[in-house]
């Protein structure tokens, strides 16, 4: 008689050991309603990998998977393969959605979660010259690039910051944005007004994990509350441009995802939050990956029980890279709030040519713009400055209506060594520039590029890249 498994083999692909990082055959297996990653690796054993909480949403993903958007100008060979050729290779598959540009290893504070390991006295300080190098960079494989996030360590204390932004700023960069810790915004008035006159077209990237002190002294080393809302206070005072970044950890912070999109909904400047569970990799002290994981799913669900803003239909798979990411729009009208992304066709969402939608103010919940989203049909209206926002959707032309009245919730899976899924790598799409001028997917960035990683990942070249069978 043949035996029945306790699983339903559904896919395969290829990851990674979480020890080693040396590739390995992966299944990917239903199981007590959940997905999981299955591999086993010849030196360090079997592992089953909790990817996904929601069975269901994850066979729907690739129904969102557009055609591939390559780079203008792939810099590396594709020679050992994924994820060894990180570059970008030509094997990869999606360019520079967003790209990130570390103008500095040097951070005023000393995060027990910080993937790029930044402390006060790590690294150095890019010079001006090196990051004009690195923005052409970019713009030679872009030609004129979607999001350029100016990152560190943490950038605000670059002894040159306001000539980085004045440097990017004479790019052909379609939107900037600086990722901060806040602290300076916060204890510095004139400076988060001189920010301000870069707008618009110019963003904050703000962290905010956490209304709990002992989960800001888990996650960043101290209490940072009060840092937060003066930072905010100021933020909201100039109607700068605010995105609210939560770094989660299951039992740490997850409880509060409602309330933070509660809260960031109140705030006049903030646009929306972006929710990024731990990606394990450099400095995470107190981390265990058994029990602190939280999958894409996880959150995805979390934001539907703790919220009342958002359905299923809301939060969908970001056709760029559908595995890794996760949107949910709306319109902030006085004290309303309108969820966009469930009108949406998804045969308008897939289709490249991106179909222009106008939206005009309609006192009877707005159907008119309800009809145009739900069929897709494109009509000619005086622009407003909804264009080019929205990350895979179609374009919107909003008389009347301007950034400010645009929220989006994102969840960003940064895939790690225990999660790692070779499809959905090549389809990355946050980038950042390599200090030798290579352009590396994120998650990859963190496992294998940095200072005394790649002497390993040169080992595991040497080795030929070799795939263990699993």
């Amino acid at each position: 008689m043949p035996e029945t498994r306790n699983y339903t083999y559904y896919d395969f692909t290829l990851s990674l050991c979480p020890e080693c990082l040396r590739k390995v055959d992966a299944k990917i297996v239903f199981q007590d309603g959940n997905v999981f990653m299955r591999k086993s690796c010849p030196e360090h054993g079997f592992s089953n990998v909790l990817i996904a909480s929601d069975i269901e949403y994850y066979k729907r993903l690739r129904n969102y998977n557009k055609a591939s958007e390559y780079p203008a100008k792939p810099i590396t060979r594709t020679e050992f393969g994924c994820p060894y050729d990180c570059g970008l290779c030509p094997d990869h598959e999606q360019h520079s959605c967003l790209t990130l540009i570390e103008v500095t290893d040097r951070c005023n504070l000393t995060c027990p979660t910080c993937y790029a390991g930044s402390s006060p006295t790590y690294g150095r300080h890019r010079t001006l010259e090196e990051i004009d190098w690195m923005l052409d960079i970019i713009v030679a494989s872009e030609g004129e690039p979607d999001v350029v996030q100016i990152s560190g360590g943490e950038p605000t204390i670059h002894p040159h910051f306001f000539e980085i932004l004045d440097l990017a700023k004479s790019k052909p960069i379609k939107h900037l944005m600086v990722n901060t810790n806040g602290v300076r915004i916060a204890n510095d008035r004139e400076f988060a007004a001189k920010l301000a006159t870069y707008a618009p077209d110019f963003e904050v990237y703000l962290q905010f994990d956490s209304f709990k002190p002992e989960a800001l002294q888990h996650l960043r080393g101290k209490d940072l509350t009060s840092t937060r809302e003066k930072a905010l206070r100021h933020l909201n005072e100039l109607n700068l441009s605010t995105t609210l970044v939560v770094t989660l950890q299951r039992g740490v912070n997850d409880d509060e995802i409602g309330t933070i999109i509660e809260f960031a909904l109140e705030q006049p400047a903030v646009r929306g939050v972006t929710f990024q569970p731990t990606q394990v990799a450099g400095r995470l002290e107190g981390f265990n990956p058994a029990t602190d994981r939280l999958t894409l799913t996880d959150v995805r669900t979390s934001i539907l029980e703790q919220t009342n803003v958002f359905a299923p239909n809301d939060l969908i798979p970001v056709p760029c890279n559908p595995d890794a990411l996760v949107m949910g729009y709306a319109l902030k009208l006085n004290d309303e709030v309108v969820p966009l992304t469930r009108l949406i066709d998804p045969d308008v969402l897939l289709n490249n040519s991106r179909n222009t939608i106008v939206y005009e103010q309609d006192p009877e919940l707005h159907s008119h713009v309800l009809k145009m989203f739900s069929t897709g049909i494109s009509v000619d209206a005086a622009q407003g400055d909804f264009h080019h926002l929205l990350c895979c959707l179609p374009e919107i032309i909003a008389t009347g209506f301007s950034y400010s009245n645009l929220f989006r919730i994102i969840i960003m899976n940064f895939m790690d060594a225990y999660d790692f899924d070779v499809r959905a790598i090549k389809k990355s799409c946050v980038h950042i520039v390599h200090k030798d001028g290579r352009i590396i997917p994120f998650e990859t960035m963190n496992l294998f590029y940095r200072d005394d990683k790649e002497e390993y990942l040169e080992q595991l070249k040497r080795e030929g890249g070799a795939i263990y069978e699993g």
